[in-house]
């Protein structure tokens, strides 16, 4: 439902201020902000800004953000436009995405995770895909008590810390490969006053495969990978008898490091399956209208399994 709320320099300045930063150098994305106000209204707006304000407090650190984040959409522009032609990704092997992008720390600092972060703002499909993590995992966990969890692949941190400040009594560790998303993540759960509850450790999860997570989050790592299964089949072990996973998939999503392609919601859940896990429930949804009937477009898959 379309909502009747105005960005204003008063109520929300950081916004104000990036939306200005658009409008000034990056033309393509000036009405993303008053598009997503205006689709979400003020609960997207305050959360927005509050993220903005705790991490990027001055214009300096905001325009270097904003840089980043334009950045990564061209790039995702131009990748996703061969997609629609070749309906496939380049070959790459693991490997050599990660020497591209996990372990260029120029290319992640500057890039990837700005542009990562502000995603989950200013894309439809990403601010959506948080709110059903709000509700159908963040929620059951506080119901049920829940005081420990694990992030695998965390990324900027955002989705621990939605965790830590919906559930203030909460602990958890992220683990990661890349030593520029761990830097990244931490500082972020510091930023936000959360450096005594969460830190990122640099390992792979296969390190601590057996059930000792009840509460666990795996968020766009999938597609990264050769074997989605095997890494899939990992998790399964690491979470504990009764616990709850949250993991997500993109599909028909050209980026530099997506090298599985998924194009339907049904192909990661028969994985999922095959993994050992059991649906409880799930979310699909869509970057943009297709730009003509039958074209690709950009989906976020999300899932609760058992």
């Amino acid at each position: 439902m379309t909502q009747t709320f105005e960005i204003t320099a008063q109520g929300h300045p950081r916004l104000s201020r990036m939306r200005g930063i658009f409008a000034e150098q990056y033309r393509f994305s000036r009405d993303l902000v008053d598009r997503a106000a205006m689709a979400f209204g003020k609960p997207w707006a305050d959360e927005a800004e509050e993220t903005l304000q705790v991490l990027f407090s001055d214009d300096e650190a905001l325009a270097l953000a904003v840089k980043g984040y334009s950045a990564f959409a061209l790039d995702s522009m131009r990748r996703q436009a061969r997609f629609e032609k070749d309906l496939a990704y380049p070959a790459k092997t693991y490997e050599e995405a990660a020497r591209e992008v996990y372990f260029n720390d120029d290319h992640m600092m500057g890039v990837y995770l700005p542009g990562l972060l502000l995603s989950h703002f200013l894309w439809p499909h990403h601010y959506r895909q948080l709110e059903f993590f709000d509700t159908a995992f963040v929620a059951p966990m506080r119901a049920a008590g829940g005081d420990r969890f694990v992030e695998v692949g965390v990324g900027t941190g955002l989705y621990s810390r939605r965790l830590l400040q919906a559930l203030p009594g909460a602990t958890g560790h992220g683990l990661d490969i890349s030593p520029a998303s761990q830097a990244y993540a931490n500082r972020h759960l510091s930023a936000f006053g959360f450096g005594d509850r969460y830190q990122v450790h640099l390992r792979d999860v296969a390190e601590e495969a057996e059930a000792s997570a009840s509460w666990l989050v795996c968020v766009e790592v999938l597609e990264h990978l050769e074997d989605p299964v095997t890494f899939l089949q990992t998790l399964r072990r690491t979470l504990a008898p009764g616990g709850r996973a949250f993991i997500t998939a993109a599909l028909d999503a050209a980026n530099a490091d997506h090298i599985y392609l998924y194009r339907t919601s049904e192909q990661v859940q028969a994985h999922l399956e095959a993994a050992g896990f059991a649906l409880e429930q799930a979310f699909l949804g869509a970057a943009y209208k297709p730009v003509r009937a039958g074209a690709p477009v950009p989906l976020a898959a999300a899932f609760v399994v058992l």
